[in-house]
């Protein structure tokens, strides 16, 4: 049973086992989730908080349910990592946007030290990259915000 529950959570929902680019999806849905649902920024930071331990532990244990190292169908990381790029500059469409380049980019290129992370095991390793890839994503929209206000 709690192999079933640490798969749900680890795919997000099943979003994991799409054909083609399921990390894409999972932080373009996630991107729009706190689009619709419009979060406040502490409501945000305690979604980010819970799906960082909850997402390590499932990732861990799917891990070993579906086999290998960080396999492509967990994305529960990429969903942690899109809340860390926009939880300071909050919800609205454009930083959304930006947010969601961005995450995607430092995502894909894996800038020091998310690349070495991925050496770390279990759940935290299946992490900790995507968080890596979240903070240098927060940092450009804090950057962006502080030198022209936008978004």
């Amino acid at each position: 049973m709690l192999d079933r529950v640490a798969v749900i959570v680890a795919t997000a929902g099943g979003v994991g086992f799409a054909p083609v680019a399921p990390g894409t999806l999972a932080s373009a849905g996630t991107a729009a989730v706190l689009w619709i649902a419009a979060p406040s920024r502490s409501w945000l930071l305690a979604l980010l908080l819970a799906t960082t331990a909850v997402g390590t532990w499932a990732a861990g244990r799917a891990e070993r349910v579906l086999g290998g190292k960080d396999p492509g169908q967990i994305v529960i990381d990429e969903v942690a990592g899109m809340a860390l790029t926009v939880v300071v500059a909050g919800t609205g469409a454009a930083a959304l946007a930006v947010g969601f380049l961005f995450f995607r980019l430092f995502d894909v290129v894996k800038p020091f030290p998310a690349g070495v992370s991925q050496r770390l095991t279990g759940g935290i390793g299946v992490m900790t990259d995507d968080l890596i890839a979240g903070l240098y994503g927060l940092a450009v929209l804090a950057g962006l915000r502080a030198a022209v206000g936008w978004p």
